[in-house]
Order: C-alpha cells, then structure tokens, then sequence
C-alpha cells in the first residue's frame, strides 16, 4: 500500500458545501472537515477543476485559500512505527520488520486531520488503558472523541471483547470505520457519530474521554460517571484539569494517577469507589 498523505491538496472553504457521491468516490478525494463556518477539503493530487465544480453546485460558498503540503507537515509529525511498551502502532504502508508476535500490533491509517497518534494525551491514554487491562478485567469500553480510533484499536487490541468509539465529527467516524477495518476488529469495535455528552449512560466497564474541556466539564457532572468501574480523562491543559479535579472531588471517586510528563497536557485516571 502506498501512502495516499504523500502531497495533500487543501482547499479551504468559507462555508460547508455540500459534496456530491460523484466527489466523495474521486479518486483523489481524501475527505472534508467541516466546522459550522468553514470548511476544507482534501486531495491526493491537484483538484482545482473539482472544486470549480463544488462551489458552481454551492452558490455563495468561496474558495478563502488553497494549499500544497506533504502530509507529515500537515500533521506536524512523521508518520512512522512507534511503540508503547508491547503496542507497536504504525502505518499500513510502512510496517516494522522484526517485531515476530513480540508487539501486539495495531495499524493506523492517520486520516487528514485527527494526527499520528503522538499527542502526549493519546499516548498518555493509551498507556494507561495498557497498564488496566493488562491488570484488570476490562471487558467493555466506552471511547468518546475517538477521531482516528486508535484508542479504541489499542483496547480492542489488549483484548476487550466490547468498545463503543463515537465521534461528534462525520469525518472522524470514516477514519475510525477505517482504521477498524484494516486491523480486523468489526466483531468488537462499533465506531458511530454522536454527543460524546449524550453517549455517558452506556454502560462499560472503562470510559475514555480524550476531549475539549467544555465537553469533558458537562460529562463529569452527568450521574452515569458514577456507574464507570474507571474512567480515562484526557485533553487537558493544567488549569483545566485543576478545575476537573475539584469537580471530582465531591463525587464518591478515587483519583488514582494524574498524568502531565510534558508539563501542559494532562491525562487522569480514577475509578468509581460506589
């Protein structure tokens, strides 16, 4: 397989339009992440003819600004193997040799805008969902800002029979949809799109929330936290764990490990003691 994020072709859009199957099945077409007031689409090659087509269908949409960048400047970050402990994540164009059945192995198909996987937060995450379920019988999982599904991968990996991955983002599902398929786990990964905060009454055994802090600050307060054996929260710069730690302290839970080994991006573990 090649990598199709070799040259990434971005158009960047004042509005979201709408995108025909005649776009969404081109075959440069990588995909499109739209916010209320914009939008940016995504090529494998120069696309200028296709989105001259887009935006005559869309009147009142304008082209703002298009660029040419590889996908590792885009990303900010090479895309290559790397390891956490026995999880060994990589690309499905560029596997590591000699790793035997030593690693369990976990591929990661990026996407366009989601990362590598080498945020501090997902990293953080994605040790301690390790360390749980390597010492813990975790058999249900509940994955909210799931984006590429790497942390839902990484748990499905570690042997979970049940993870539940949702995404508020439509573009974030499709990498999740993916990334589930190339590593085999549709018998035990549902990946759809929904509120992370209106997903916190299905029942698991560990949630994991690696989200903004004005999601994760109405989640915390909804009485379904309680009914989580532990819980991952994640995305978190220092002020704003301080003051999800506070909210937490007057709820029956036990703060077992607060995570910030870069000093600004802080990961918490705890555990219901209902």
């Amino acid at each position: 397989m090649r990598n199709p994020y070799e040259n990434l072709y971005i158009y960047y859009l004042d509005k979201a339009p709408a995108v025909d199957r005649e776009i969404e099945t081109h075959e440069s077409f990588l995909g499109a992440w739209v916010e209320e007031t914009e939008a940016f689409l995504f090529f494998s090659s120069p696309c200028d003819g296709v989105v001259d087509h887009i935006l005559s269908a869309n009147p009142g949409i304008c082209l703002v600004e298009k660029y040419e960048m590889t996908g590792e400047e885009w990303h900010g970050d090479r895309i290559e193997p790397y390891y956490i402990r026995d999880l060994c994540i990589y690309p499905p164009w560029n596997p590591p040799a000699g790793n035997d059945g030593v690693f369990r192995n976990i591929l990661l198909d990026p996407g366009v805008v989601f990362g590598t996987g080498r945020h501090q937060t997902t990293e953080d995450c994605l040790y301690l969902i390790r360390r749980l379920c390597t010492k813990q019988n975790i058999e249900t999982v509940l994955d909210i800002g799931t984006g590429t599904g790497l942390l839902a991968l990484g748990a499905a990996a570690l042997g979970c029979r049940q993870v539940m991955a949702c995404d508020f983002n439509y573009l974030a599902v499709k990498t999740a949809l993916n990334n589930v398929r190339l590593n085999g786990f549709e018998d035990r990964v549902l990946a759809f799109q929904a509120k992370g905060e209106d997903m916190m009454s299905i029942p698991c055994d560990l949630l994991v929330a690696n989200i903004h802090y004005n999601v994760m600050q109405h989640m915390i307060e909804s009485p379904h936290l309680l009914k989580k054996k532990w819980f991952i929260l994640s995305g978190l710069l220092n002020s704003e764990a301080k003051k999800i730690l506070v909210s937490l302290s007057a709820k029956p839970v036990h703060i077992i490990e607060r995570r910030c080994p870069d000093g600004i991006w802080n990961t918490i573990l705890g555990k219901s003691i209902r």
